[in-house]
């Protein structure tokens, strides 16, 4: 009995780890979000610069509709209508093209995956795919989703309660049953279609506002990676999920990382407050584990991401982004140079408030 407990035990910690793995190629390293860039861009981007300066990946917008919104905002694209891949970035099509393309030269994709809800109320509801729905009735035929795949109908308002945080609606979002099986199964189906599309794995957006036995039912659902896209046999997609936890709440990252690396938010602070000289340079000799981050195993950092720099999710005052170019710069080599953590830099554009 000892013995077969050990064995479950090791194939648990085992698919754990794998999720973990971004399966980069030798010599590679680092993950850039190419943040609401078009497929046929990133394709190109792949080939005639990633490939050549060493970066390992490649994070990609989401994939699938999105509702459309009036003066076209960024944060459309985290309002699903569908899991139909059709976006302002390109069409199924277009999004083959790339992932066979950047794979091709060892540049792996990473989808952003929005599983945590669907589009808010909106006049006239449409997607970038044609859909429609109607989300004050919690109807999505495009997928199809009814009344009964989503949680009651409350508003997230109180971060020292789990449930509160998980089963409310963040921001209006119509937030999904994650415990409904009719919702897992067409969560798994997507996920798994992108992996049939060449995807190396996922960023999980949302993450603290779904329940981690719920997550973990889903992630170990989908299918191994497409060894039609030069993936090893057997190989389990990479997992980093969105967990914005600078303490003080309810819901620690700590709940997460059995499923895969966990977004270290705090680095993104800290980081920020040193080389804004709030804080001494000196202090960084044990950076990472030392300031109470996640292991480095377990965690997935930046300096900036593309909700923060425009003043949304954690860090506030503290974030540098491209508009502190000294001192931008300087952090994000500290970065890149210390192994701690699986790294990410930002590439998207200049803009002049939160909504662009």
């Amino acid at each position: 009995m000892t013995k077969i407990f050990l064995l479950i035990l090791s194939i648990a910690v085992t698919v754990c780890n794998a999720q973990k793995d971004p399966h980069w190629w030798g010599g590679r390293n680092t993950i850039v979000h190419l943040f609401e860039w078009k497929w046929k861009d990133i394709a190109d981007e792949c080939e005639r610069f990633l490939q050549h300066k060493g970066y390992a990946g490649v994070q990609i917008s989401p994939p699938n509709e999105n509702i459309i919104v009036f003066n076209r905002p960024w944060w459309e694209r985290y309002q699903p209508m569908s899991y139909k891949i059709h976006t302002r970035s390109g069409d199924e099509v277009d999004f083959l093209n790339m992932t066979r393309r950047c794979n091709k030269v060892g540049i792996r994709i990473y989808a952003d995956v929005v599983i945590n809800h669907m589009a808010a109320d909106s006049p006239n509801p449409i997607g970038t795919a044609g859909s429609t729905a109607d989300p004050p009735n919690k109807q999505f035929p495009a997928v199809p989703y009814g009344p009964g795949d989503f949680h009651k109908t409350c508003a997230i308002n109180d971060y020292n309660d789990p449930e509160n945080v998980r089963n409310c609606e963040l921001s209006g979002l119509k937030d999904l049953d994650q415990s409904k099986d009719w919702v897992r199964s067409k969560l798994i189906e997507y996920c798994n279609h992108l992996v049939d599309l060449g995807v190396a794995g996922f960023r999980v957006d949302a993450a603290k506002h779904m329940w981690p036995y719920d997550m973990k039912v889903i992630f170990d659902s989908i299918k191994n990676l497409n060894t039609n896209f030069g993936f090893a046999p057997s190989s389990r997609p990479y997992v980093y999920q969105e967990v914005i936890d600078l303490g003080g709440e309810a819901i620690s990252s700590k709940e997460y990382v059995h499923m895969g690396t966990v977004t270290e938010f705090k680095c993104s602070a800290e980081i920020g407050r040193v080389f804004k000289g709030k804080d001494k340079l000196s202090h960084l000799h044990n950076w990472g584990e030392g300031w109470g981050f996640l292991n480095g195993l377990d965690s997935f950092v930046f300096v900036d991401n593309h909700d923060n720099q425009r003043g949304h999710g954690a860090g506030g005052e503290n974030i540098l982004m491209y508009k502190q170019a000294k001192q931008y710069k300087m952090a994000t080599a500290f970065m890149l140079a210390h192994p701690y953590g699986t790294t990410q830099i930002m590439s998207s554009f200049d803009f002049n408030h939160g909504d662009q």
